[in-house]
């Protein structure tokens, strides 16, 4: 069962509802290698993953966030040390990832080989003020993402799986490493939140 032990503080009331959120330190590593290979942080073993299963992985991830996301907002945005996000700050990211690989997937389905913007995550959570957003409508904006996503890889059929695609960085991907990526990047962030706790 997830918890938010590890998120908690003192109650104490300021005179803000919430601080401004000071930035992280960007985390600008090259995951791709986590398609070949166990992740040592998390476990999961993206290429353990069959393309059938992006569909009901994504769907259980979000109802998983979903259930975080019901907890008391004022533990929601905690911070557990200053550089680090808060739950609800993870839970805006992934919401974002959704959006943003949903929108990769429809230009790999329709153009060949494009390539992708790139996508600073850092600075859009700034911009964005994840830590002011309304717990209950990013639950309701990421499963619906999600609900998205997952439609959009429903459809995915023979041949399409292998279409190609191109992150700025020059990383390529199949609409099939993608899915499976993207698994494991929203995985990835459920264990940084929950650690042990995350149930798969």
């Amino acid at each position: 069962m997830f918890t938010l032990a590890r998120y908690e503080r003192p109650r104490r009331r300021s005179r803000l509802k919430y601080a401004p959120a000071m930035a992280i330190v960007p985390d600008d590593k090259d995951w791709t290698w986590v398609l070949d290979r166990r992740c040592p942080e998390c476990g999961f073993v993206s290429s353990e993953l069959a393309r059938e299963q992006i569909t009901p992985a994504t769907l259980h991830n979000a109802r998983q966030w979903a259930g975080i996301l019901t907890a008391d907002p004022e533990r929601l945005r905690h911070r557990p040390r200053p550089d680090r996000w808060s739950v609800l700050e993870y839970s805006c990211h992934v919401r974002d990832v959704f959006r943003v690989m949903d929108e990769r997937l429809n230009l790999m389905l329709a153009l060949d080989n494009p390539s992708f913007q790139n996508w600073d995550q850092d600075r859009t959570a700034l911009e964005d003020h994840y830590e002011a957003q309304d717990p209950k409508q990013v639950a309701a904006e990421l499963t619906a993402a999600a609900d998205a996503l997952a439609g959009g890889f429903a459809g995915v059929e023979g041949p399409a799986w292998q279409r190609p695609g191109i992150r700025s960085n020059g990383a390529r991907f199949t609409v099939e490493t993608l899915g499976r990526y993207m698994i494991h990047d929203v995985v990835h962030h459920l264990h940084d939140v929950a650690g042990d706790d995350v149930a798969r």
